[in-house]
């Protein structure tokens, strides 16, 4: 039996925002996130550290949705001043910064008594510092411009649940989520909202190449619907985050997850 959910047309729902995202070029979150963010008619502008594929999937969108719509900026979040490049982009074509989502996050898998310090600090860096940079910068430009915003995260269901190998990644999302309340209880006074999403398996090749066949088989197992989610399924939880749908919502972590166990 095909339990794939079928894929959820635009409504509208971002129209005339504009919005940063990072990591998102490739076939992962970040880049499904791009296209349903377009599909909702929001403007984007894309960060991602591997500049060749951020221009190909720049001038891809680009010319699907239009050149107006679609910009993109090499950017390291572990590198303030190409954060600060990538805000910049978004505020010079559209006058203003609607919703940032920070995707960017580095994984891997090492045993605790196994784990060096550089491979600690490295993942602490991109995905706990990079979003605590990525937020920091977004909350200042959002407050500055008083017209509110909204920021989403991406977390990750082990910031919750153990898992052998994850110290590293597990306490970076922890963190993130720890992050996003108490930037949002903050941001709330200039009318700035601040939401995580906490995936549990989201395929795309990356992850293929970081995972073992047999462990993402026993993480597949651990769904409920014995498939792991789409990329864009997560998304469309972001865009969700987003938009006016959840507008008394800021300082949640939402699980987009059907582990079971």
């Amino acid at each position: 039996m095909d339990n794939k959910a079928p894929y959820v047309p635009g409504h509208g729902l971002l129209t005339g925002r504009t919005a940063v995202i990072t990591a998102a070029a490739g076939a992962g979150i970040g880049g499904a996130t791009a296209r349903r963010f377009l599909e909702e008619g929001a403007r984007v502008v894309l960060g991602d550290a591997h500049g060749r594929r951020l221009q190909e999937t720049v001038a891809a969108l680009a010319e699907e949705f239009g050149e107006e719509r679609v910009a993109g900026c090499a950017s390291d979040v572990t590198d303030e001043a190409q954060i600060a490049a990538l805000y910049d982009l978004a505020e010079e074509r559209h006058g203003r910064l609607d919703a940032v989502v920070n995707n960017a996050g580095l994984g891997g898998t090492a045993l605790l008594t196994e784990m060096t310090d550089e491979q600690w600090d490295k993942v602490i860096d991109v995905t706990l510092n990079g979003t605590f940079r990525c937020t920091r910068a977004a909350l200042r430009r959002m407050k500055a411009g008083g017209h509110g915003g909204v920021v989403v995260n991406n977390a990750s269901v082990v910031g919750w649940r153990a898992q052998a190998g994850q110290a590293h990644y597990a306490a970076a999302k922890a963190g993130v989520m720890a992050l996003t309340r108490c930037a949002a209880v903050e941001a709330a006074a200039y009318r700035v909202r601040v939401n995580a999403v906490s995936p549990s398996l989201a395929m795309h090749p990356h992850l293929v190449k970081v995972t073992t066949p047999e462990l993402l088989a026993a993480l597949t197992e651990r769904e409920a619907f014995g498939r792991y989610a789409e990329p864009w399924e997560v998304a469309n939880v972001i865009v969700f985050l987003a938009s006016g749908y959840s507008s008394y919502m800021t300082g949640e972590t939402v699980s987009v997850s059907s582990q079971h166990a």
